[in-house]
């Protein structure tokens, strides 16, 4: 593992015009985390996203992401915005949405051979290589939610940023979702927004809460068989009552 953080945040502030968002943020995100970000609405999840991925720029404070600013790191960084902007009348195929991944890497003309032959790779990883030539508004919504992953992963990225991947998907489709996300965690640092401050998938290593300020918190296991027979199976809960370093806390 590499021992230069993927993402570090120094004494960060940000305001929409006058009104506070982010207030003293100091957050270190190690290489290959998966890390789950939560809080509430308003709370600045994806304006903390924005902010990495260079769309928005802090009033005070510092950002780097792998080892530079969000703005030079950009086409190393998969992103999945909570709301795609696709007509859903438009003809548009499976294909041609991922391919849209390759856009910040060339400059107008015909996709090449090595755009298609990604976005083929990045479907396969989402298990929907069978689905390239079919209309985007027939799939299903956990089906969408994974061809807009693939369209993240078209980018050959070093980081995927996802926000609210599993909003409005069923618990089954959630749980091939994230066995998804965990193999491509081998390979790439994840962070993944959450609207549920409730319990956080057993596959992430730990949860960053954002309410204004943010924390990184640990996860720790339930097996109380309430948790089980509400969620079908064991999940982590967030422990609001032990506050880590802005390293993080980390499993064995």
């Amino acid at each position: 593992m590499s021992s230069q953080p993927d993402i570090e945040i120094k004494n960060l502030t940000f305001s929409y015009d006058t009104v506070p968002v982010l207030e003293d943020v100091n957050l270190k995100v190690a290489h290959g985390e998966f890390a789950t970000i939560v809080g509430p609405n308003g709370g600045g999840k994806t304006t903390l996203l924005k902010l990495l991925l260079g769309l928005l720029k802090p009033v005070h404070g510092k950002i780097e992401v792998l080892g530079s600013s969000p703005e030079k790191a950009r086409l190393q960084v998969g992103y999945m915005p909570q709301h795609a902007d696709l007509d859903p009348q438009f003809p548009i195929t499976v294909m041609d949405v991922v391919l849209l991944g390759r856009l910040g890497r060339r400059f107008g003309g015909r996709y090449s051979k090595k755009d298609r032959q990604l976005a083929s790779e990045a479907l396969e990883e989402v298990q929907l290589g069978h689905t390239a030539r079919m209309p985007f508004s027939r799939l299903s919504g956990g089906q969408k939610q994974r061809v807009l992953i693939a369209r993240a992963l078209c980018c050959d990225p070093e980081m995927l940023l996802l926000d609210e991947p599993t909003a409005n998907i069923d618990p089954e489709v959630e749980e091939t979702l994230l066995a998804i996300l965990q193999a491509l965690n081998r390979r790439m640092t994840i962070l993944l927004v959450s609207h549920d401050m409730g319990f956080v998938s057993r596959v992430v290593k730990s949860v960053i809460c954002v309410n204004r300020r943010v924390f990184i918190h640990p996860t720790s296991q339930m097996d109380g068989t309430l948790i089980k027979d509400v969620y079908g199976s064991d999940y982590c809960m967030v422990r609001h009552d032990h506050r880590c370093s802005e390293e993080g806390h980390f499993h064995d």
